[in-house]
């Protein structure tokens, strides 16, 4: 609780994000070319990244109730996956249906 006086302190209510080892965050955390497939199948690999995540995290405990938080967001990892995956073909699919003269 002191760690969290110290924020209060310092801060008052104003948002200050931080990791879980307290470095501020920054920009460089942002991955994107500007390319959108590019961006796409790196936002595939964070929800995948954290798919696996939650399903270690399942592993790990015997609680039911918790694991059934996890399991839901899991799933929601999996279906952001699902809908980035649509946007890629999709980009595909139109940048093969383009002409330009």
């Amino acid at each position: 609780m002191k760690e969290a006086d110290c924020h209060y302190a310092q801060r008052d209510h104003a948002l200050f994000y931080q990791n879980s080892a307290g470095v501020p965050w920054t920009a460089t955390y942002i991955q994107a070319k500007g390319d959108p497939l590019a961006d796409l199948y790196e936002d595939i690999a964070a929800e995948e990244k954290a798919r696996a995540t939650y399903q270690w995290l399942i592993d790990m405990t015997d609680d039911v109730d918790l694991q059934d938080s996890l399991k839901f967001l899991r799933e929601r990892e999996i279906v952001h996956a699902l809908r980035f995956k649509e946007s890629v073909q999709i980009i595909i699919d139109e940048r093969e249906q383009k002409r330009v003269f």
